[in-house]
C-alpha cells in the first residue's frame, strides 16, 4: 500500500477549499498532526494510523490520490461516487 505524500495532503485540502483545522475536524486528528503531516517530510514523523486517516478524510470528501510517492504524484477530484 502506498502512502500519500505531503505535497498530495496539501494539494487535497486546497482543492477542497479546506482549513488544515477542518481536516483536523474530519480527520479526527489535532490541528498539530495536520501541520506535521503537511510539512516537507512531516509525514514520516507522525503515525501511519494518522496518515490513514487523513487518506481516508480526503478521499470521503471526493479527492483521488493519484501517481506513486517517486513518480507523479498528485490529486485529482472526483466529480461522482467511487464504483463498489
Amino acid at each position: 500500500m502506498q502512502f500519500v505524500i505531503s505535497s498530495q495532503i496539501r494539494a487535497g485540502r486546497g482543492a477542497l477549499g479546506w482549513s488544515a483545522s477542518h481536516l483536523a475536524e474530519e480527520a479526527g486528528l489535532s490541528l498539530r498532526t495536520i501541520q506535521t503531516a503537511e510539512a516537507e517530510d512531516g509525514h514520516k514523523k507522525i503515525r501511519k494510523s494518522s496518515i490513514l486517516a487523513i487518506q481516508a478524510a480526503l478521499e470521503a470528501a471526493g479527492i483521488e490520490f493519484i501517481g506513486t510517492p517517486e513518480d507523479g504524484p498528485g490529486v485529482r477530484i472526483r466529480t461522482s461516487p467511487p464504483k463498489p
